[in-house]
């Protein structure tokens, strides 16, 4: 484990897409490195970039989670939907509809989040 986590790292900062959520993945989950919010979502940001449809999609769940507990900014459940939206058209069928609607549907009982991921995704 602590080699798979070597060897995504190095991967990662040679900027392969699929390494970085790899690492993402382990460091916020704590599997095989320190479990660390802060620099999963730092991997999760650099796949996304790369359009990486896992990180876009834990990305947005990631920043709907910290609107929901109160830490995050209020922009944030906007750009969570523009990352649930852009990781819906990179998969492009139906599969990513219910992937897209499970995620927001964890935050159904937050009014103001699903109405501004609404608005950040140009409903």
């Amino acid at each position: 484990d602590a080699e798979a986590a070597r060897l995504f790292r190095l991967a990662a900062e040679q900027g392969f897409a699929e390494a970085q959520f790899r690492l993402a993945v382990r460091r916020e989950d704590g599997r095989g490195e320190p479990q660390d919010i802060g620099e999963a979502v730092r991997y999760y940001r650099l796949a996304a970039k790369q359009d990486h449809v896992g990180s876009l999609l834990l990305l947005g769940r990631l920043l709907l989670e910290a609107a929901a507990a109160g830490r995050a900014p209020p922009a944030a459940p906007g750009k969570a939907a523009r990352f649930l939206a852009q990781a819906a058209q990179q998969m492009g069928d139906e599969e990513s509809r219910v992937k897209v609607l499970a995620v927001l549907s964890a935050y159904a009982y937050e009014p103001e989040i699903v109405k501004a991921c609404c608005i950040g995704c140009g409903k």
